[in-house]
């Protein structure tokens, strides 16, 4: 039987300037500093139980370092380390020390230029005293600063070949499809994807320039919407750019509000609602091209045209 990975982890995104992407993050999204350490800092959510759910590092492109899945049992990160190896994707283990909190791990490129870490042990510390919740099952105190998000809730990047990639995901990794747009000439443009009961840990969408190393956003989950109508007041507050207002998915479901990272260009998603799927005979939910706009957005702002595919990588 084949196994597949437990969750998402964290991702970990390169910043030029760290201490205005701090500033986004910390002070006005209200994500928990968890450590400093070189030129990175760590995060987590009021519920995030593991060291950390973000990772920013300061270098001199925005570009997405990794991201990060946790496996279900120990024994499965040598599992996963075959499976990658026999699909010829060159693993290699994570040295002791370079990341805060994380055990035994590898890494791996994707060919289509993402970087994945698998994982299974990571450091749950308690919240500093003073933050700390009094509720045994929550870490931090909830709304402590910022818009404060419980934790984080999916990853979206853009490929070359959306159906390339997703059928890697299957066999690898064990992900299922839940939804996903199919244009009028067959081609299918966008998978939202998981391995838990969410709708989707993972969203792969298309870019039609074929880029290496894209990422459209990260998402973290607030309770619900009136929290994503909180944190637009909040955003506007402090300046933020709003790369899309907010409005509701027709794909997921979801309550939305898309932000952009002064310091870095990353964009950030804050995600309310959603649905999770616990029937074993799930079939994908398809969505036709005159769908699209209706799918992506179900009621809100208008679809921007470019919107799908803009993601940050690489200067080319």
């Amino acid at each position: 039987m084949q196994k597949k990975l437990a969750k998402l982890g964290h991702v970990a995104l390169v910043t030029p300037n760290l201490e205005k992407s701090h500033w986004f993050f910390h002070d006005v999204v209200g994500l928990n500093e968890q450590k400093r350490e070189g030129n990175k800092i760590y995060y987590r959510g009021w519920a995030d139980f593991e060291h950390h759910t973000l990772i920013l590092i300061e270098g001199k492109e925005a570009v997405l370092d990794h991201i990060a899945w946790k496996t279900c049992e120990p024994d499965d990160v040598d599992y996963f380390y075959g499976k990658v190896e026999s699909a010829g994707l060159s693993p290699a283990w994570v040295p002791e020390g370079e990341e805060a909190g994380l055990g035994k791990a590898f890494r791996f490129r994707l060919p289509t230029g993402q970087t994945y870490e698998i994982y299974y042990e990571m450091e749950k510390p308690l919240a500093p005293e003073g933050k700390r919740s009094r509720l045994k099952n929550q870490v931090f105190k909830s709304f402590d600063h910022g818009i404060s998000p419980r934790c984080i809730d999916h990853v979206n990047f853009n490929v070359g070949h959306p159906s390339e990639c997703m059928k890697l995901h299957e066999e690898v990794c064990g992900f299922k499809v839940r939804e996903y747009i199919q244009l009028d000439n067959g081609f299918e443009m966008s998978y939202w994807t998981s391995v838990t009961s969410l709708v989707h840990d993972l969203a792969i969408m298309f870019d039609e320039a074929g880029r290496q190393n894209r990422l459209h956003h990260t998402a973290f989950y607030l309770d619900n919407f009136q929290d994503v109508a909180r944190a637009a007041d909040i955003f506007r507050e402090n300046g933020v750019e709003l790369s899309l207002a907010p409005g509701r998915h027709g794909i997921s479901q979801a309550g939305f509000i898309y932000a952009i990272d002064p310091g870095s260009g990353h964009r950030l998603e804050l995600f309310s609602g959603g649905y999770h799927i616990y029937d074993p005979d799930w079939k994908p939910v398809q969505w036709k091209e005159k769908e699209l706009a209706e799918g992506i957005i179900w009621w809100g702002p208008e679809l921007s045209p470019t919107f799908l595919a803009e993601s940050i990588g690489p200067e080319e």
